[in-house]
């Protein structure tokens, strides 16, 4: 999240734990990145490889922080529905997309709520679109190979007011890292090594 914005959400009068949030820590990590920016720069990595039929499991082996190599160990699997060819194992990747983009804003009202001291009750988004086939089949260039866009419903409950639930969905939208990624053109170059 922008330090300068998420200052502006922050109250002096914070308690240690709000809504399973240490914001303190959260407090100092926000000073630390706003003295040093080089505190606040993350690198995140993930290996994926094919484990048969539409089957893949991607491995987080863990991701750097301030310059500072921290290990976190899972594993995602993935796969796609009967349906499509699949095995049926696990959820397929759009799910996995979409599960990801509502997760990062979760954790955006969770944070932002924390820090203003406002304690909820419930959060939850659900988030669907359509893909039209024809595109991941390249049967019709026209057709985009994914989605075109995606419709969320956020719920949110707790004490908060409307105006403040309301500036701080606004701010979600403005600090989310995934919605951030989805709802703007990520420049990806991939490098093929053929062994």
């Amino acid at each position: 999240m922008s330090t300068t914005v998420m200052e502006q959400t922050v109250s002096s009068s914070s308690s240690n734990i709000v809504n399973g949030i240490d914001t303190d820590a959260v407090h100092t990590l926000i000073d630390d990145v706003d003295r040093d920016p080089a505190k606040g720069m993350t690198h995140w990595r993930v290996a994926s490889a094919w484990q048969g039929g539409t089957h893949s499991r991607a491995q987080v082996d863990g991701f750097a922080i301030g310059g500072a190599n921290v290990s976190r160990r899972f594993a995602i699997d993935m796969d796609e529905p009967f349906e499509i060819g699949g095995g049926n194992a696990y959820a397929n990747p759009q799910e996995y997309l979409i599960a990801a983009l509502s997760a990062c804003m979760i954790v955006g009202y969770t944070a932002l709520c924390a820090l203003q001291g406002i304690a909820l009750q419930k959060r939850e988004i659900t988030t669907e679109g359509d893909i039209d086939l024809r595109g991941f089949f390249g049967l019709d260039p026209a057709v985009p190979a994914g989605y075109r866009e995606l419709s969320s419903r956020v719920v949110i409950q707790g004490d908060g007011t409307e105006e403040q639930f309301q500036k701080i969905h606004d701010m979600v939208l403005a600090t989310s890292p995934n919605f951030y990624n989805i709802t703007r053109a990520v420049r990806v170059a991939p490098v093929l090594t053929i062994e």
